[in-house]
């Protein structure tokens, strides 16, 4: 299962639900039917929806308590001609059209047929009384149900570039972060075991070094994370893109220890210039107002 193709579900789902049941809406009548030729009517709109909804995988009709009352029709012959009489009362997409006398389109749950991430939509049928005939459903893969919606979608030709243009530069940050952690930990190692002969402005580009080192290795692990392996962002964090979340605090890191070492620098040997130290201090601070209300900002959205 991808989250990442869930959470982009769940984005374009009211999208999802209009086309399809604009789609339904228009291959499914009651004209003409009577309770002789209902078997042969609701085996004609299957068929008719089948070719409609060409990314559907299986198709079927179930009555007012929640029986199928026609075969499965599907391009998998495995599928196909399957399933009359099963009952499908406790299925989530049943009760919620019987209550709702709407059609509707389900969450994504796992297919008991193929095992696949499926999402069911079901259109109710009703005759001119407003008496519930039928319920057709069309069950469509997550995936195909993206690529019908929103063709954008990570499984699309453009989404699987994005990928691999992602991962690669995933891999040169982290190389750009394992040479600033040999660097720093090279010259860390260089100021030596003698306590009065140590240098304190190369401790200092020792420790911004190793930050630094620390901070781009953080914003690859996001960038891996959402981009290419698309896990679903922590609980707390909003819809923010964790990316530019993890690059502002990498920025914010960095100015915050060249403050720091400015202070100390500049206090011991200039001290007519610690107001630059104390501009760039105000600076960082503006930084992080602003990443906060960016946080803030997505959380109230959400």
């Amino acid at each position: 299962m991808v989250i990442r193709e869930i959470q982009e579900y769940a984005q374009i789902r009211t999208k999802a639900r209009a086309y399809l049941c604009y789609i339904m809406s228009r291959h499914v009548s009651n004209i003409g039917l009577t309770e002789e030729n209902l078997e042969k009517h609701v085996s004609k709109e299957l068929k008719g929806l089948k070719d409609a909804i060409p990314g559907g995988e299986v198709f079927y009709a179930i009555d007012e308590n929640g029986i199928q009352i026609s075969t499965n029709v599907s391009k998998n012959k495995k599928l196909h001609g399957e399933r009359e009489g099963f009952d499908r009362s406790e299925r989530a997409y049943f009760y919620k059209t019987i209550s709702e006398e709407r059609c509707v389109l389900t969450d994504p749950y796992p297919s008991l047929s193929t095992n696949n991430m499926v999402v069911t939509s079901s259109f109710p049928v009703y005759d001119d009384e407003h008496n519930l005939l039928y319920i057709l459903c069309v069950d469509i893969t997550l995936e195909n149900i993206l690529k019908m919606v929103h063709p954008s979608s990570v499984d699309s030709t453009f989404g699987i570039y994005s990928k691999f243009v992602y991962a690669c530069f995933s891999l040169a940050l982290l190389l750009v972060s394992l040479l600033l952690f040999v660097k720093g930990l090279s010259s860390f190692l260089g100021l030596g075991m003698h306590v009065d002969t140590i240098d304190i402005n190369e401790m200092f580009k020792a420790t911004i070094l190793l930050t630094l080192a620390l901070a781009i290795f953080d914003l690859v692990k996001a960038i891996f994370e959402e981009e290419v392996l698309g896990k679903e962002k922590k609980e707390g964090t909003g819809d923010g893109h964790q990316t530019m979340i993890r690059f502002l605090g990498s920025i914010i890191i960095a100015l915050s220890i060249e403050a720091l070492m400015l202070v100390f620098k500049f206090a011991i040997t200039e001290p007519e210039k610690l107001v630059s130290a104390v501009y760039l201090i105000l600076g960082v601070t503006a930084l992080m107002i602003g990443l906060s209300v960016y946080i803030k900002v997505n959380k109230v959205e959400k």
